[in-house]
């Protein structure tokens, strides 16, 4: 049952080979799921990002100066108020 030289160097160049593929194979697999997971930690914060944003506006922005009409300004230190205009709607709701 020996094995001639020349089967003995096929079967171990097989090994190494396979081995060195494996240790390839396994880094390809390593990189793809890093980077896949560096892309979903940059759309979490992107979206982090825009949520914050979107609060920020809610929190900075006035409320409406516009009456429920939409027409009349009722804020005397907005630049669009028409004091005319604001004693004729109160004159009429009274």
């Amino acid at each position: 049952m020996s094995t001639s030289q020349g089967v003995n160097v096929l079967r171990y160049s097989a090994l190494v080979a396979g081995v060195f593929y494996g240790f390839y194979h396994q880094r390809t697999i390593y990189a793809r799921n890093a980077e896949a997971h560096a892309q979903a930690e940059y759309q979490h914060k992107l979206e982090l990002i825009e949520k914050a944003k979107k609060e920020w506006a809610k929190k900075t922005l006035p409320p409406q100066s516009k009456t429920s009409g939409g027409d009349i300004v009722t804020d005397p230190n907005d630049k669009n108020f028409d004091l005319e205009a604001y004693l004729t709607k109160l004159a009429a709701e009274s």
